[in-house]
């Protein structure tokens, strides 16, 4: 049997990107992969992964994640007339790594589904972004396209089957991002569940069951950690950060701050201007 001839790589470089119409005949081989990460995002027709035991096949809103190393065997899937990916060989920078650890279709090929996800439009957006930055004319193309996959690869790290957050409810997730959104204003269970589309008790209920916490208690938690932030990088007196922060009183605020943190707002702002040097 003839040996299969290997497709040359992209040429070395910490992010080559691309996008493709390709036929029924297309295909790429290289038995030892390459260097760098591949990402390969299916927009429309089918496309295919070979590995040891067997293919791995994708449709629109499916994505490909393959480690360095292991083998590039894909293409247009057999018995389809074409297909579409967006492509991003990348160098990852060291705060992704624990972003790719996707299920795997086989070891090192990785395989995330999203069609019908939630966040499956905004992701397809940023990747043709990435695209059309990292082959523009601006001298900072390289780094605007990075930004843009750095996104991509947050927006899949939370759809990951892996990740303690991807099981939750979406009106659970959609209330934990209006949570973080909106905290500086008067917020209330009720206020909240109607964002969701839920009763009140049907949502303090799901809240507790998918978190851990009631949504109470979660709003405070924002509240204080941006109070938080707001002492050590601001000057800003106390009485303004709680109100910045969606504590009417200021003296409420002093006590679940202490309650919280084990000091006031005032002792704990000067504790980290001492440790701070």
């Amino acid at each position: 049997m003839t040996a299969r001839a290997n497709t040359p790589a992209p040429p070395p470089g910490t992010l080559v990107t691309g996008h493709f119409h390709k036929g029924p005949r297309y295909a790429t081989y290289r038995a030892h992969g390459t260097r760098d990460w591949l990402l390969v995002y299916t927009v429309s027709g089918h496309g295919r992964f070979g590995h040891a035991g067997g293919e791995c096949l994708t449709r629109p809103g499916d994505l490909v994640l393959v480690r360095p190393g292991v083998l590039h065997d894909y293409g247009t899937a057999r018995r389809r007339r074409h297909w579409e990916p967006l492509w991003a060989h990348f160098i990852p920078r060291p705060g992704w790594l624990p972003w790719l650890d996707w299920p795997e279709a086989a070891p090192g090929l990785h395989h995330l589904a999203l069609r019908g996800h939630e966040c499956a439009p905004r992701l397809a957006r940023r990747f043709r972004d990435a695209v059309r930055l990292n082959a523009g004319p601006s001298r900072q193309r390289e780094a605007l396209a990075l930004n843009a996959l750095e996104e991509i690869l947050l927006w899949c790290d939370l759809a990951n089957p892996r990740r303690e957050t991807a099981g939750l409810d979406s009106r659970i997730r959609h209330s934990l991002e209006f949570i973080c959104a909106h905290f500086a204003e008067p917020l209330n269970v009720a206020r909240i569940a109607a964002n969701c589309g839920l009763s009140p008790s049907r949502f303090a209920h799901l809240f507790r069951t998918q978190t851990g916490e009631t949504p109470q208690r979660y709003l405070e938690l924002q509240r204080l950690n941006r109070a938080r932030q707001l002492l050590e990088f601001t000057q800003e007196p106390v009485t303004a950060i709680a109100r910045a922060v969606g504590f009417e009183n200021p003296f409420y605020f002093t006590l679940r701050f202490k309650r919280h943190g084990g000091a006031s707002p005032r002792a704990w702002r000067l504790r980290r201007k001492r440790e701070g040097g």
